[in-house]
């Protein structure tokens, strides 16, 4: 009985991991949203995406994928990526929330002291290709959130760094790989490249990190993908932490 219930156990942390180290699996458009928080209400919109919100998510079909903190007390802000089977999906599937009496009666009921959003910030996605094939191999204590802004036309060869050197060496440097995105910018404009790369912690990460920069397969690699002009405008890049109900950890 007792290799019985261990091999079921096995199973079910298997299959669990499995899960956690699959992401962008059952979904194929991801918003990122970004909620800065009214003074002193943060760890109250927390409570309610713990107790509440999440479920509502999942009962109206959506995809929790990740919740996070910046690291930085100062930011008032709740970062959190949210998955879809498509464009017309995402709105239905939202309509469907936000007419939910369970969420209205969470709202209203979170709301008694006051409102606790300040502002949304809605950020549309969709896997970058080739970047997500390798499970995701391990857990994470800090991670960063980079958005990378190319010059025109130049996303692809930013991509194929990434795909042919850039991915390998952060997992050289103990560096976690975690999903990499494409905007989708309702401009029309280029895509930015979003993803998340993960350590143990802050001070890991940034050894690193540094590791990476310093190291003599990256500089070829990047000064050979740059011939013909270089590739990245602007990187722009936050630190997080995962709240306890996050789906990636």
């Amino acid at each position: 009985m007792k290799t019985l219930f261990g091999s079921i156990f096995l199973l079910f942390f298997s299959f669990t991991l499995w899960a956690q180290q699959q992401p962008l699996k059952n979904s194929n458009y991801y918003e990122l949203r970004i909620y800065t928080a009214h003074p002193g209400k943060l760890q109250d919109l927390v409570s309610r995406f713990e107790n509440h919100t999440r479920f509502l998510f999942e009962k109206a079909g959506m995809e929790n994928i990740a919740y996070f903190l910046p690291t930085d007390p100062n930011e008032n802000k709740l970062y959190y990526i949210l998955g879809y089977p498509d464009v017309p999906s995402r709105d239905q599937m939202w309509q469907k929330f936000l007419n939910d009496p369970d969420w209205k009666k969470a709202y209203e009921e979170s709301r008694k002291n006051g409102p606790l959003v300040q502002s949304i910030q809605e950020i549309y996605m969709v896997p970058a290709p080739g970047l997500n094939e390798k499970a995701i191999s391990g857990t994470s204590g800090i991670f960063q959130l980079r958005t990378y802004t190319c010059f025109d036309n130049k996303l692809p060869d930013l991509e194929k760094r990434f795909r042919d050197h850039t991915q390998d060496l952060f997992a050289k440097q103990g560096l976690i790989n975690y999903p990499y995105f494409q905007t989708v910018e309702k401009d029309g404009s280029q895509p930015k490249l979003v993803y998340l790369l993960g350590h143990a912690d802050r001070a890991q990460f940034d050894q690193a990190f540094e590791n990476f920069r310093n190291d003599p397969e990256w500089i070829k690699a990047r000064d050979e993908s740059e011939a013909n002009g270089k590739i990245v405008e602007k990187v722009d890049a936050v630190f997080l932490k995962t709240l306890p109900f996050s789906p990636i950890k």
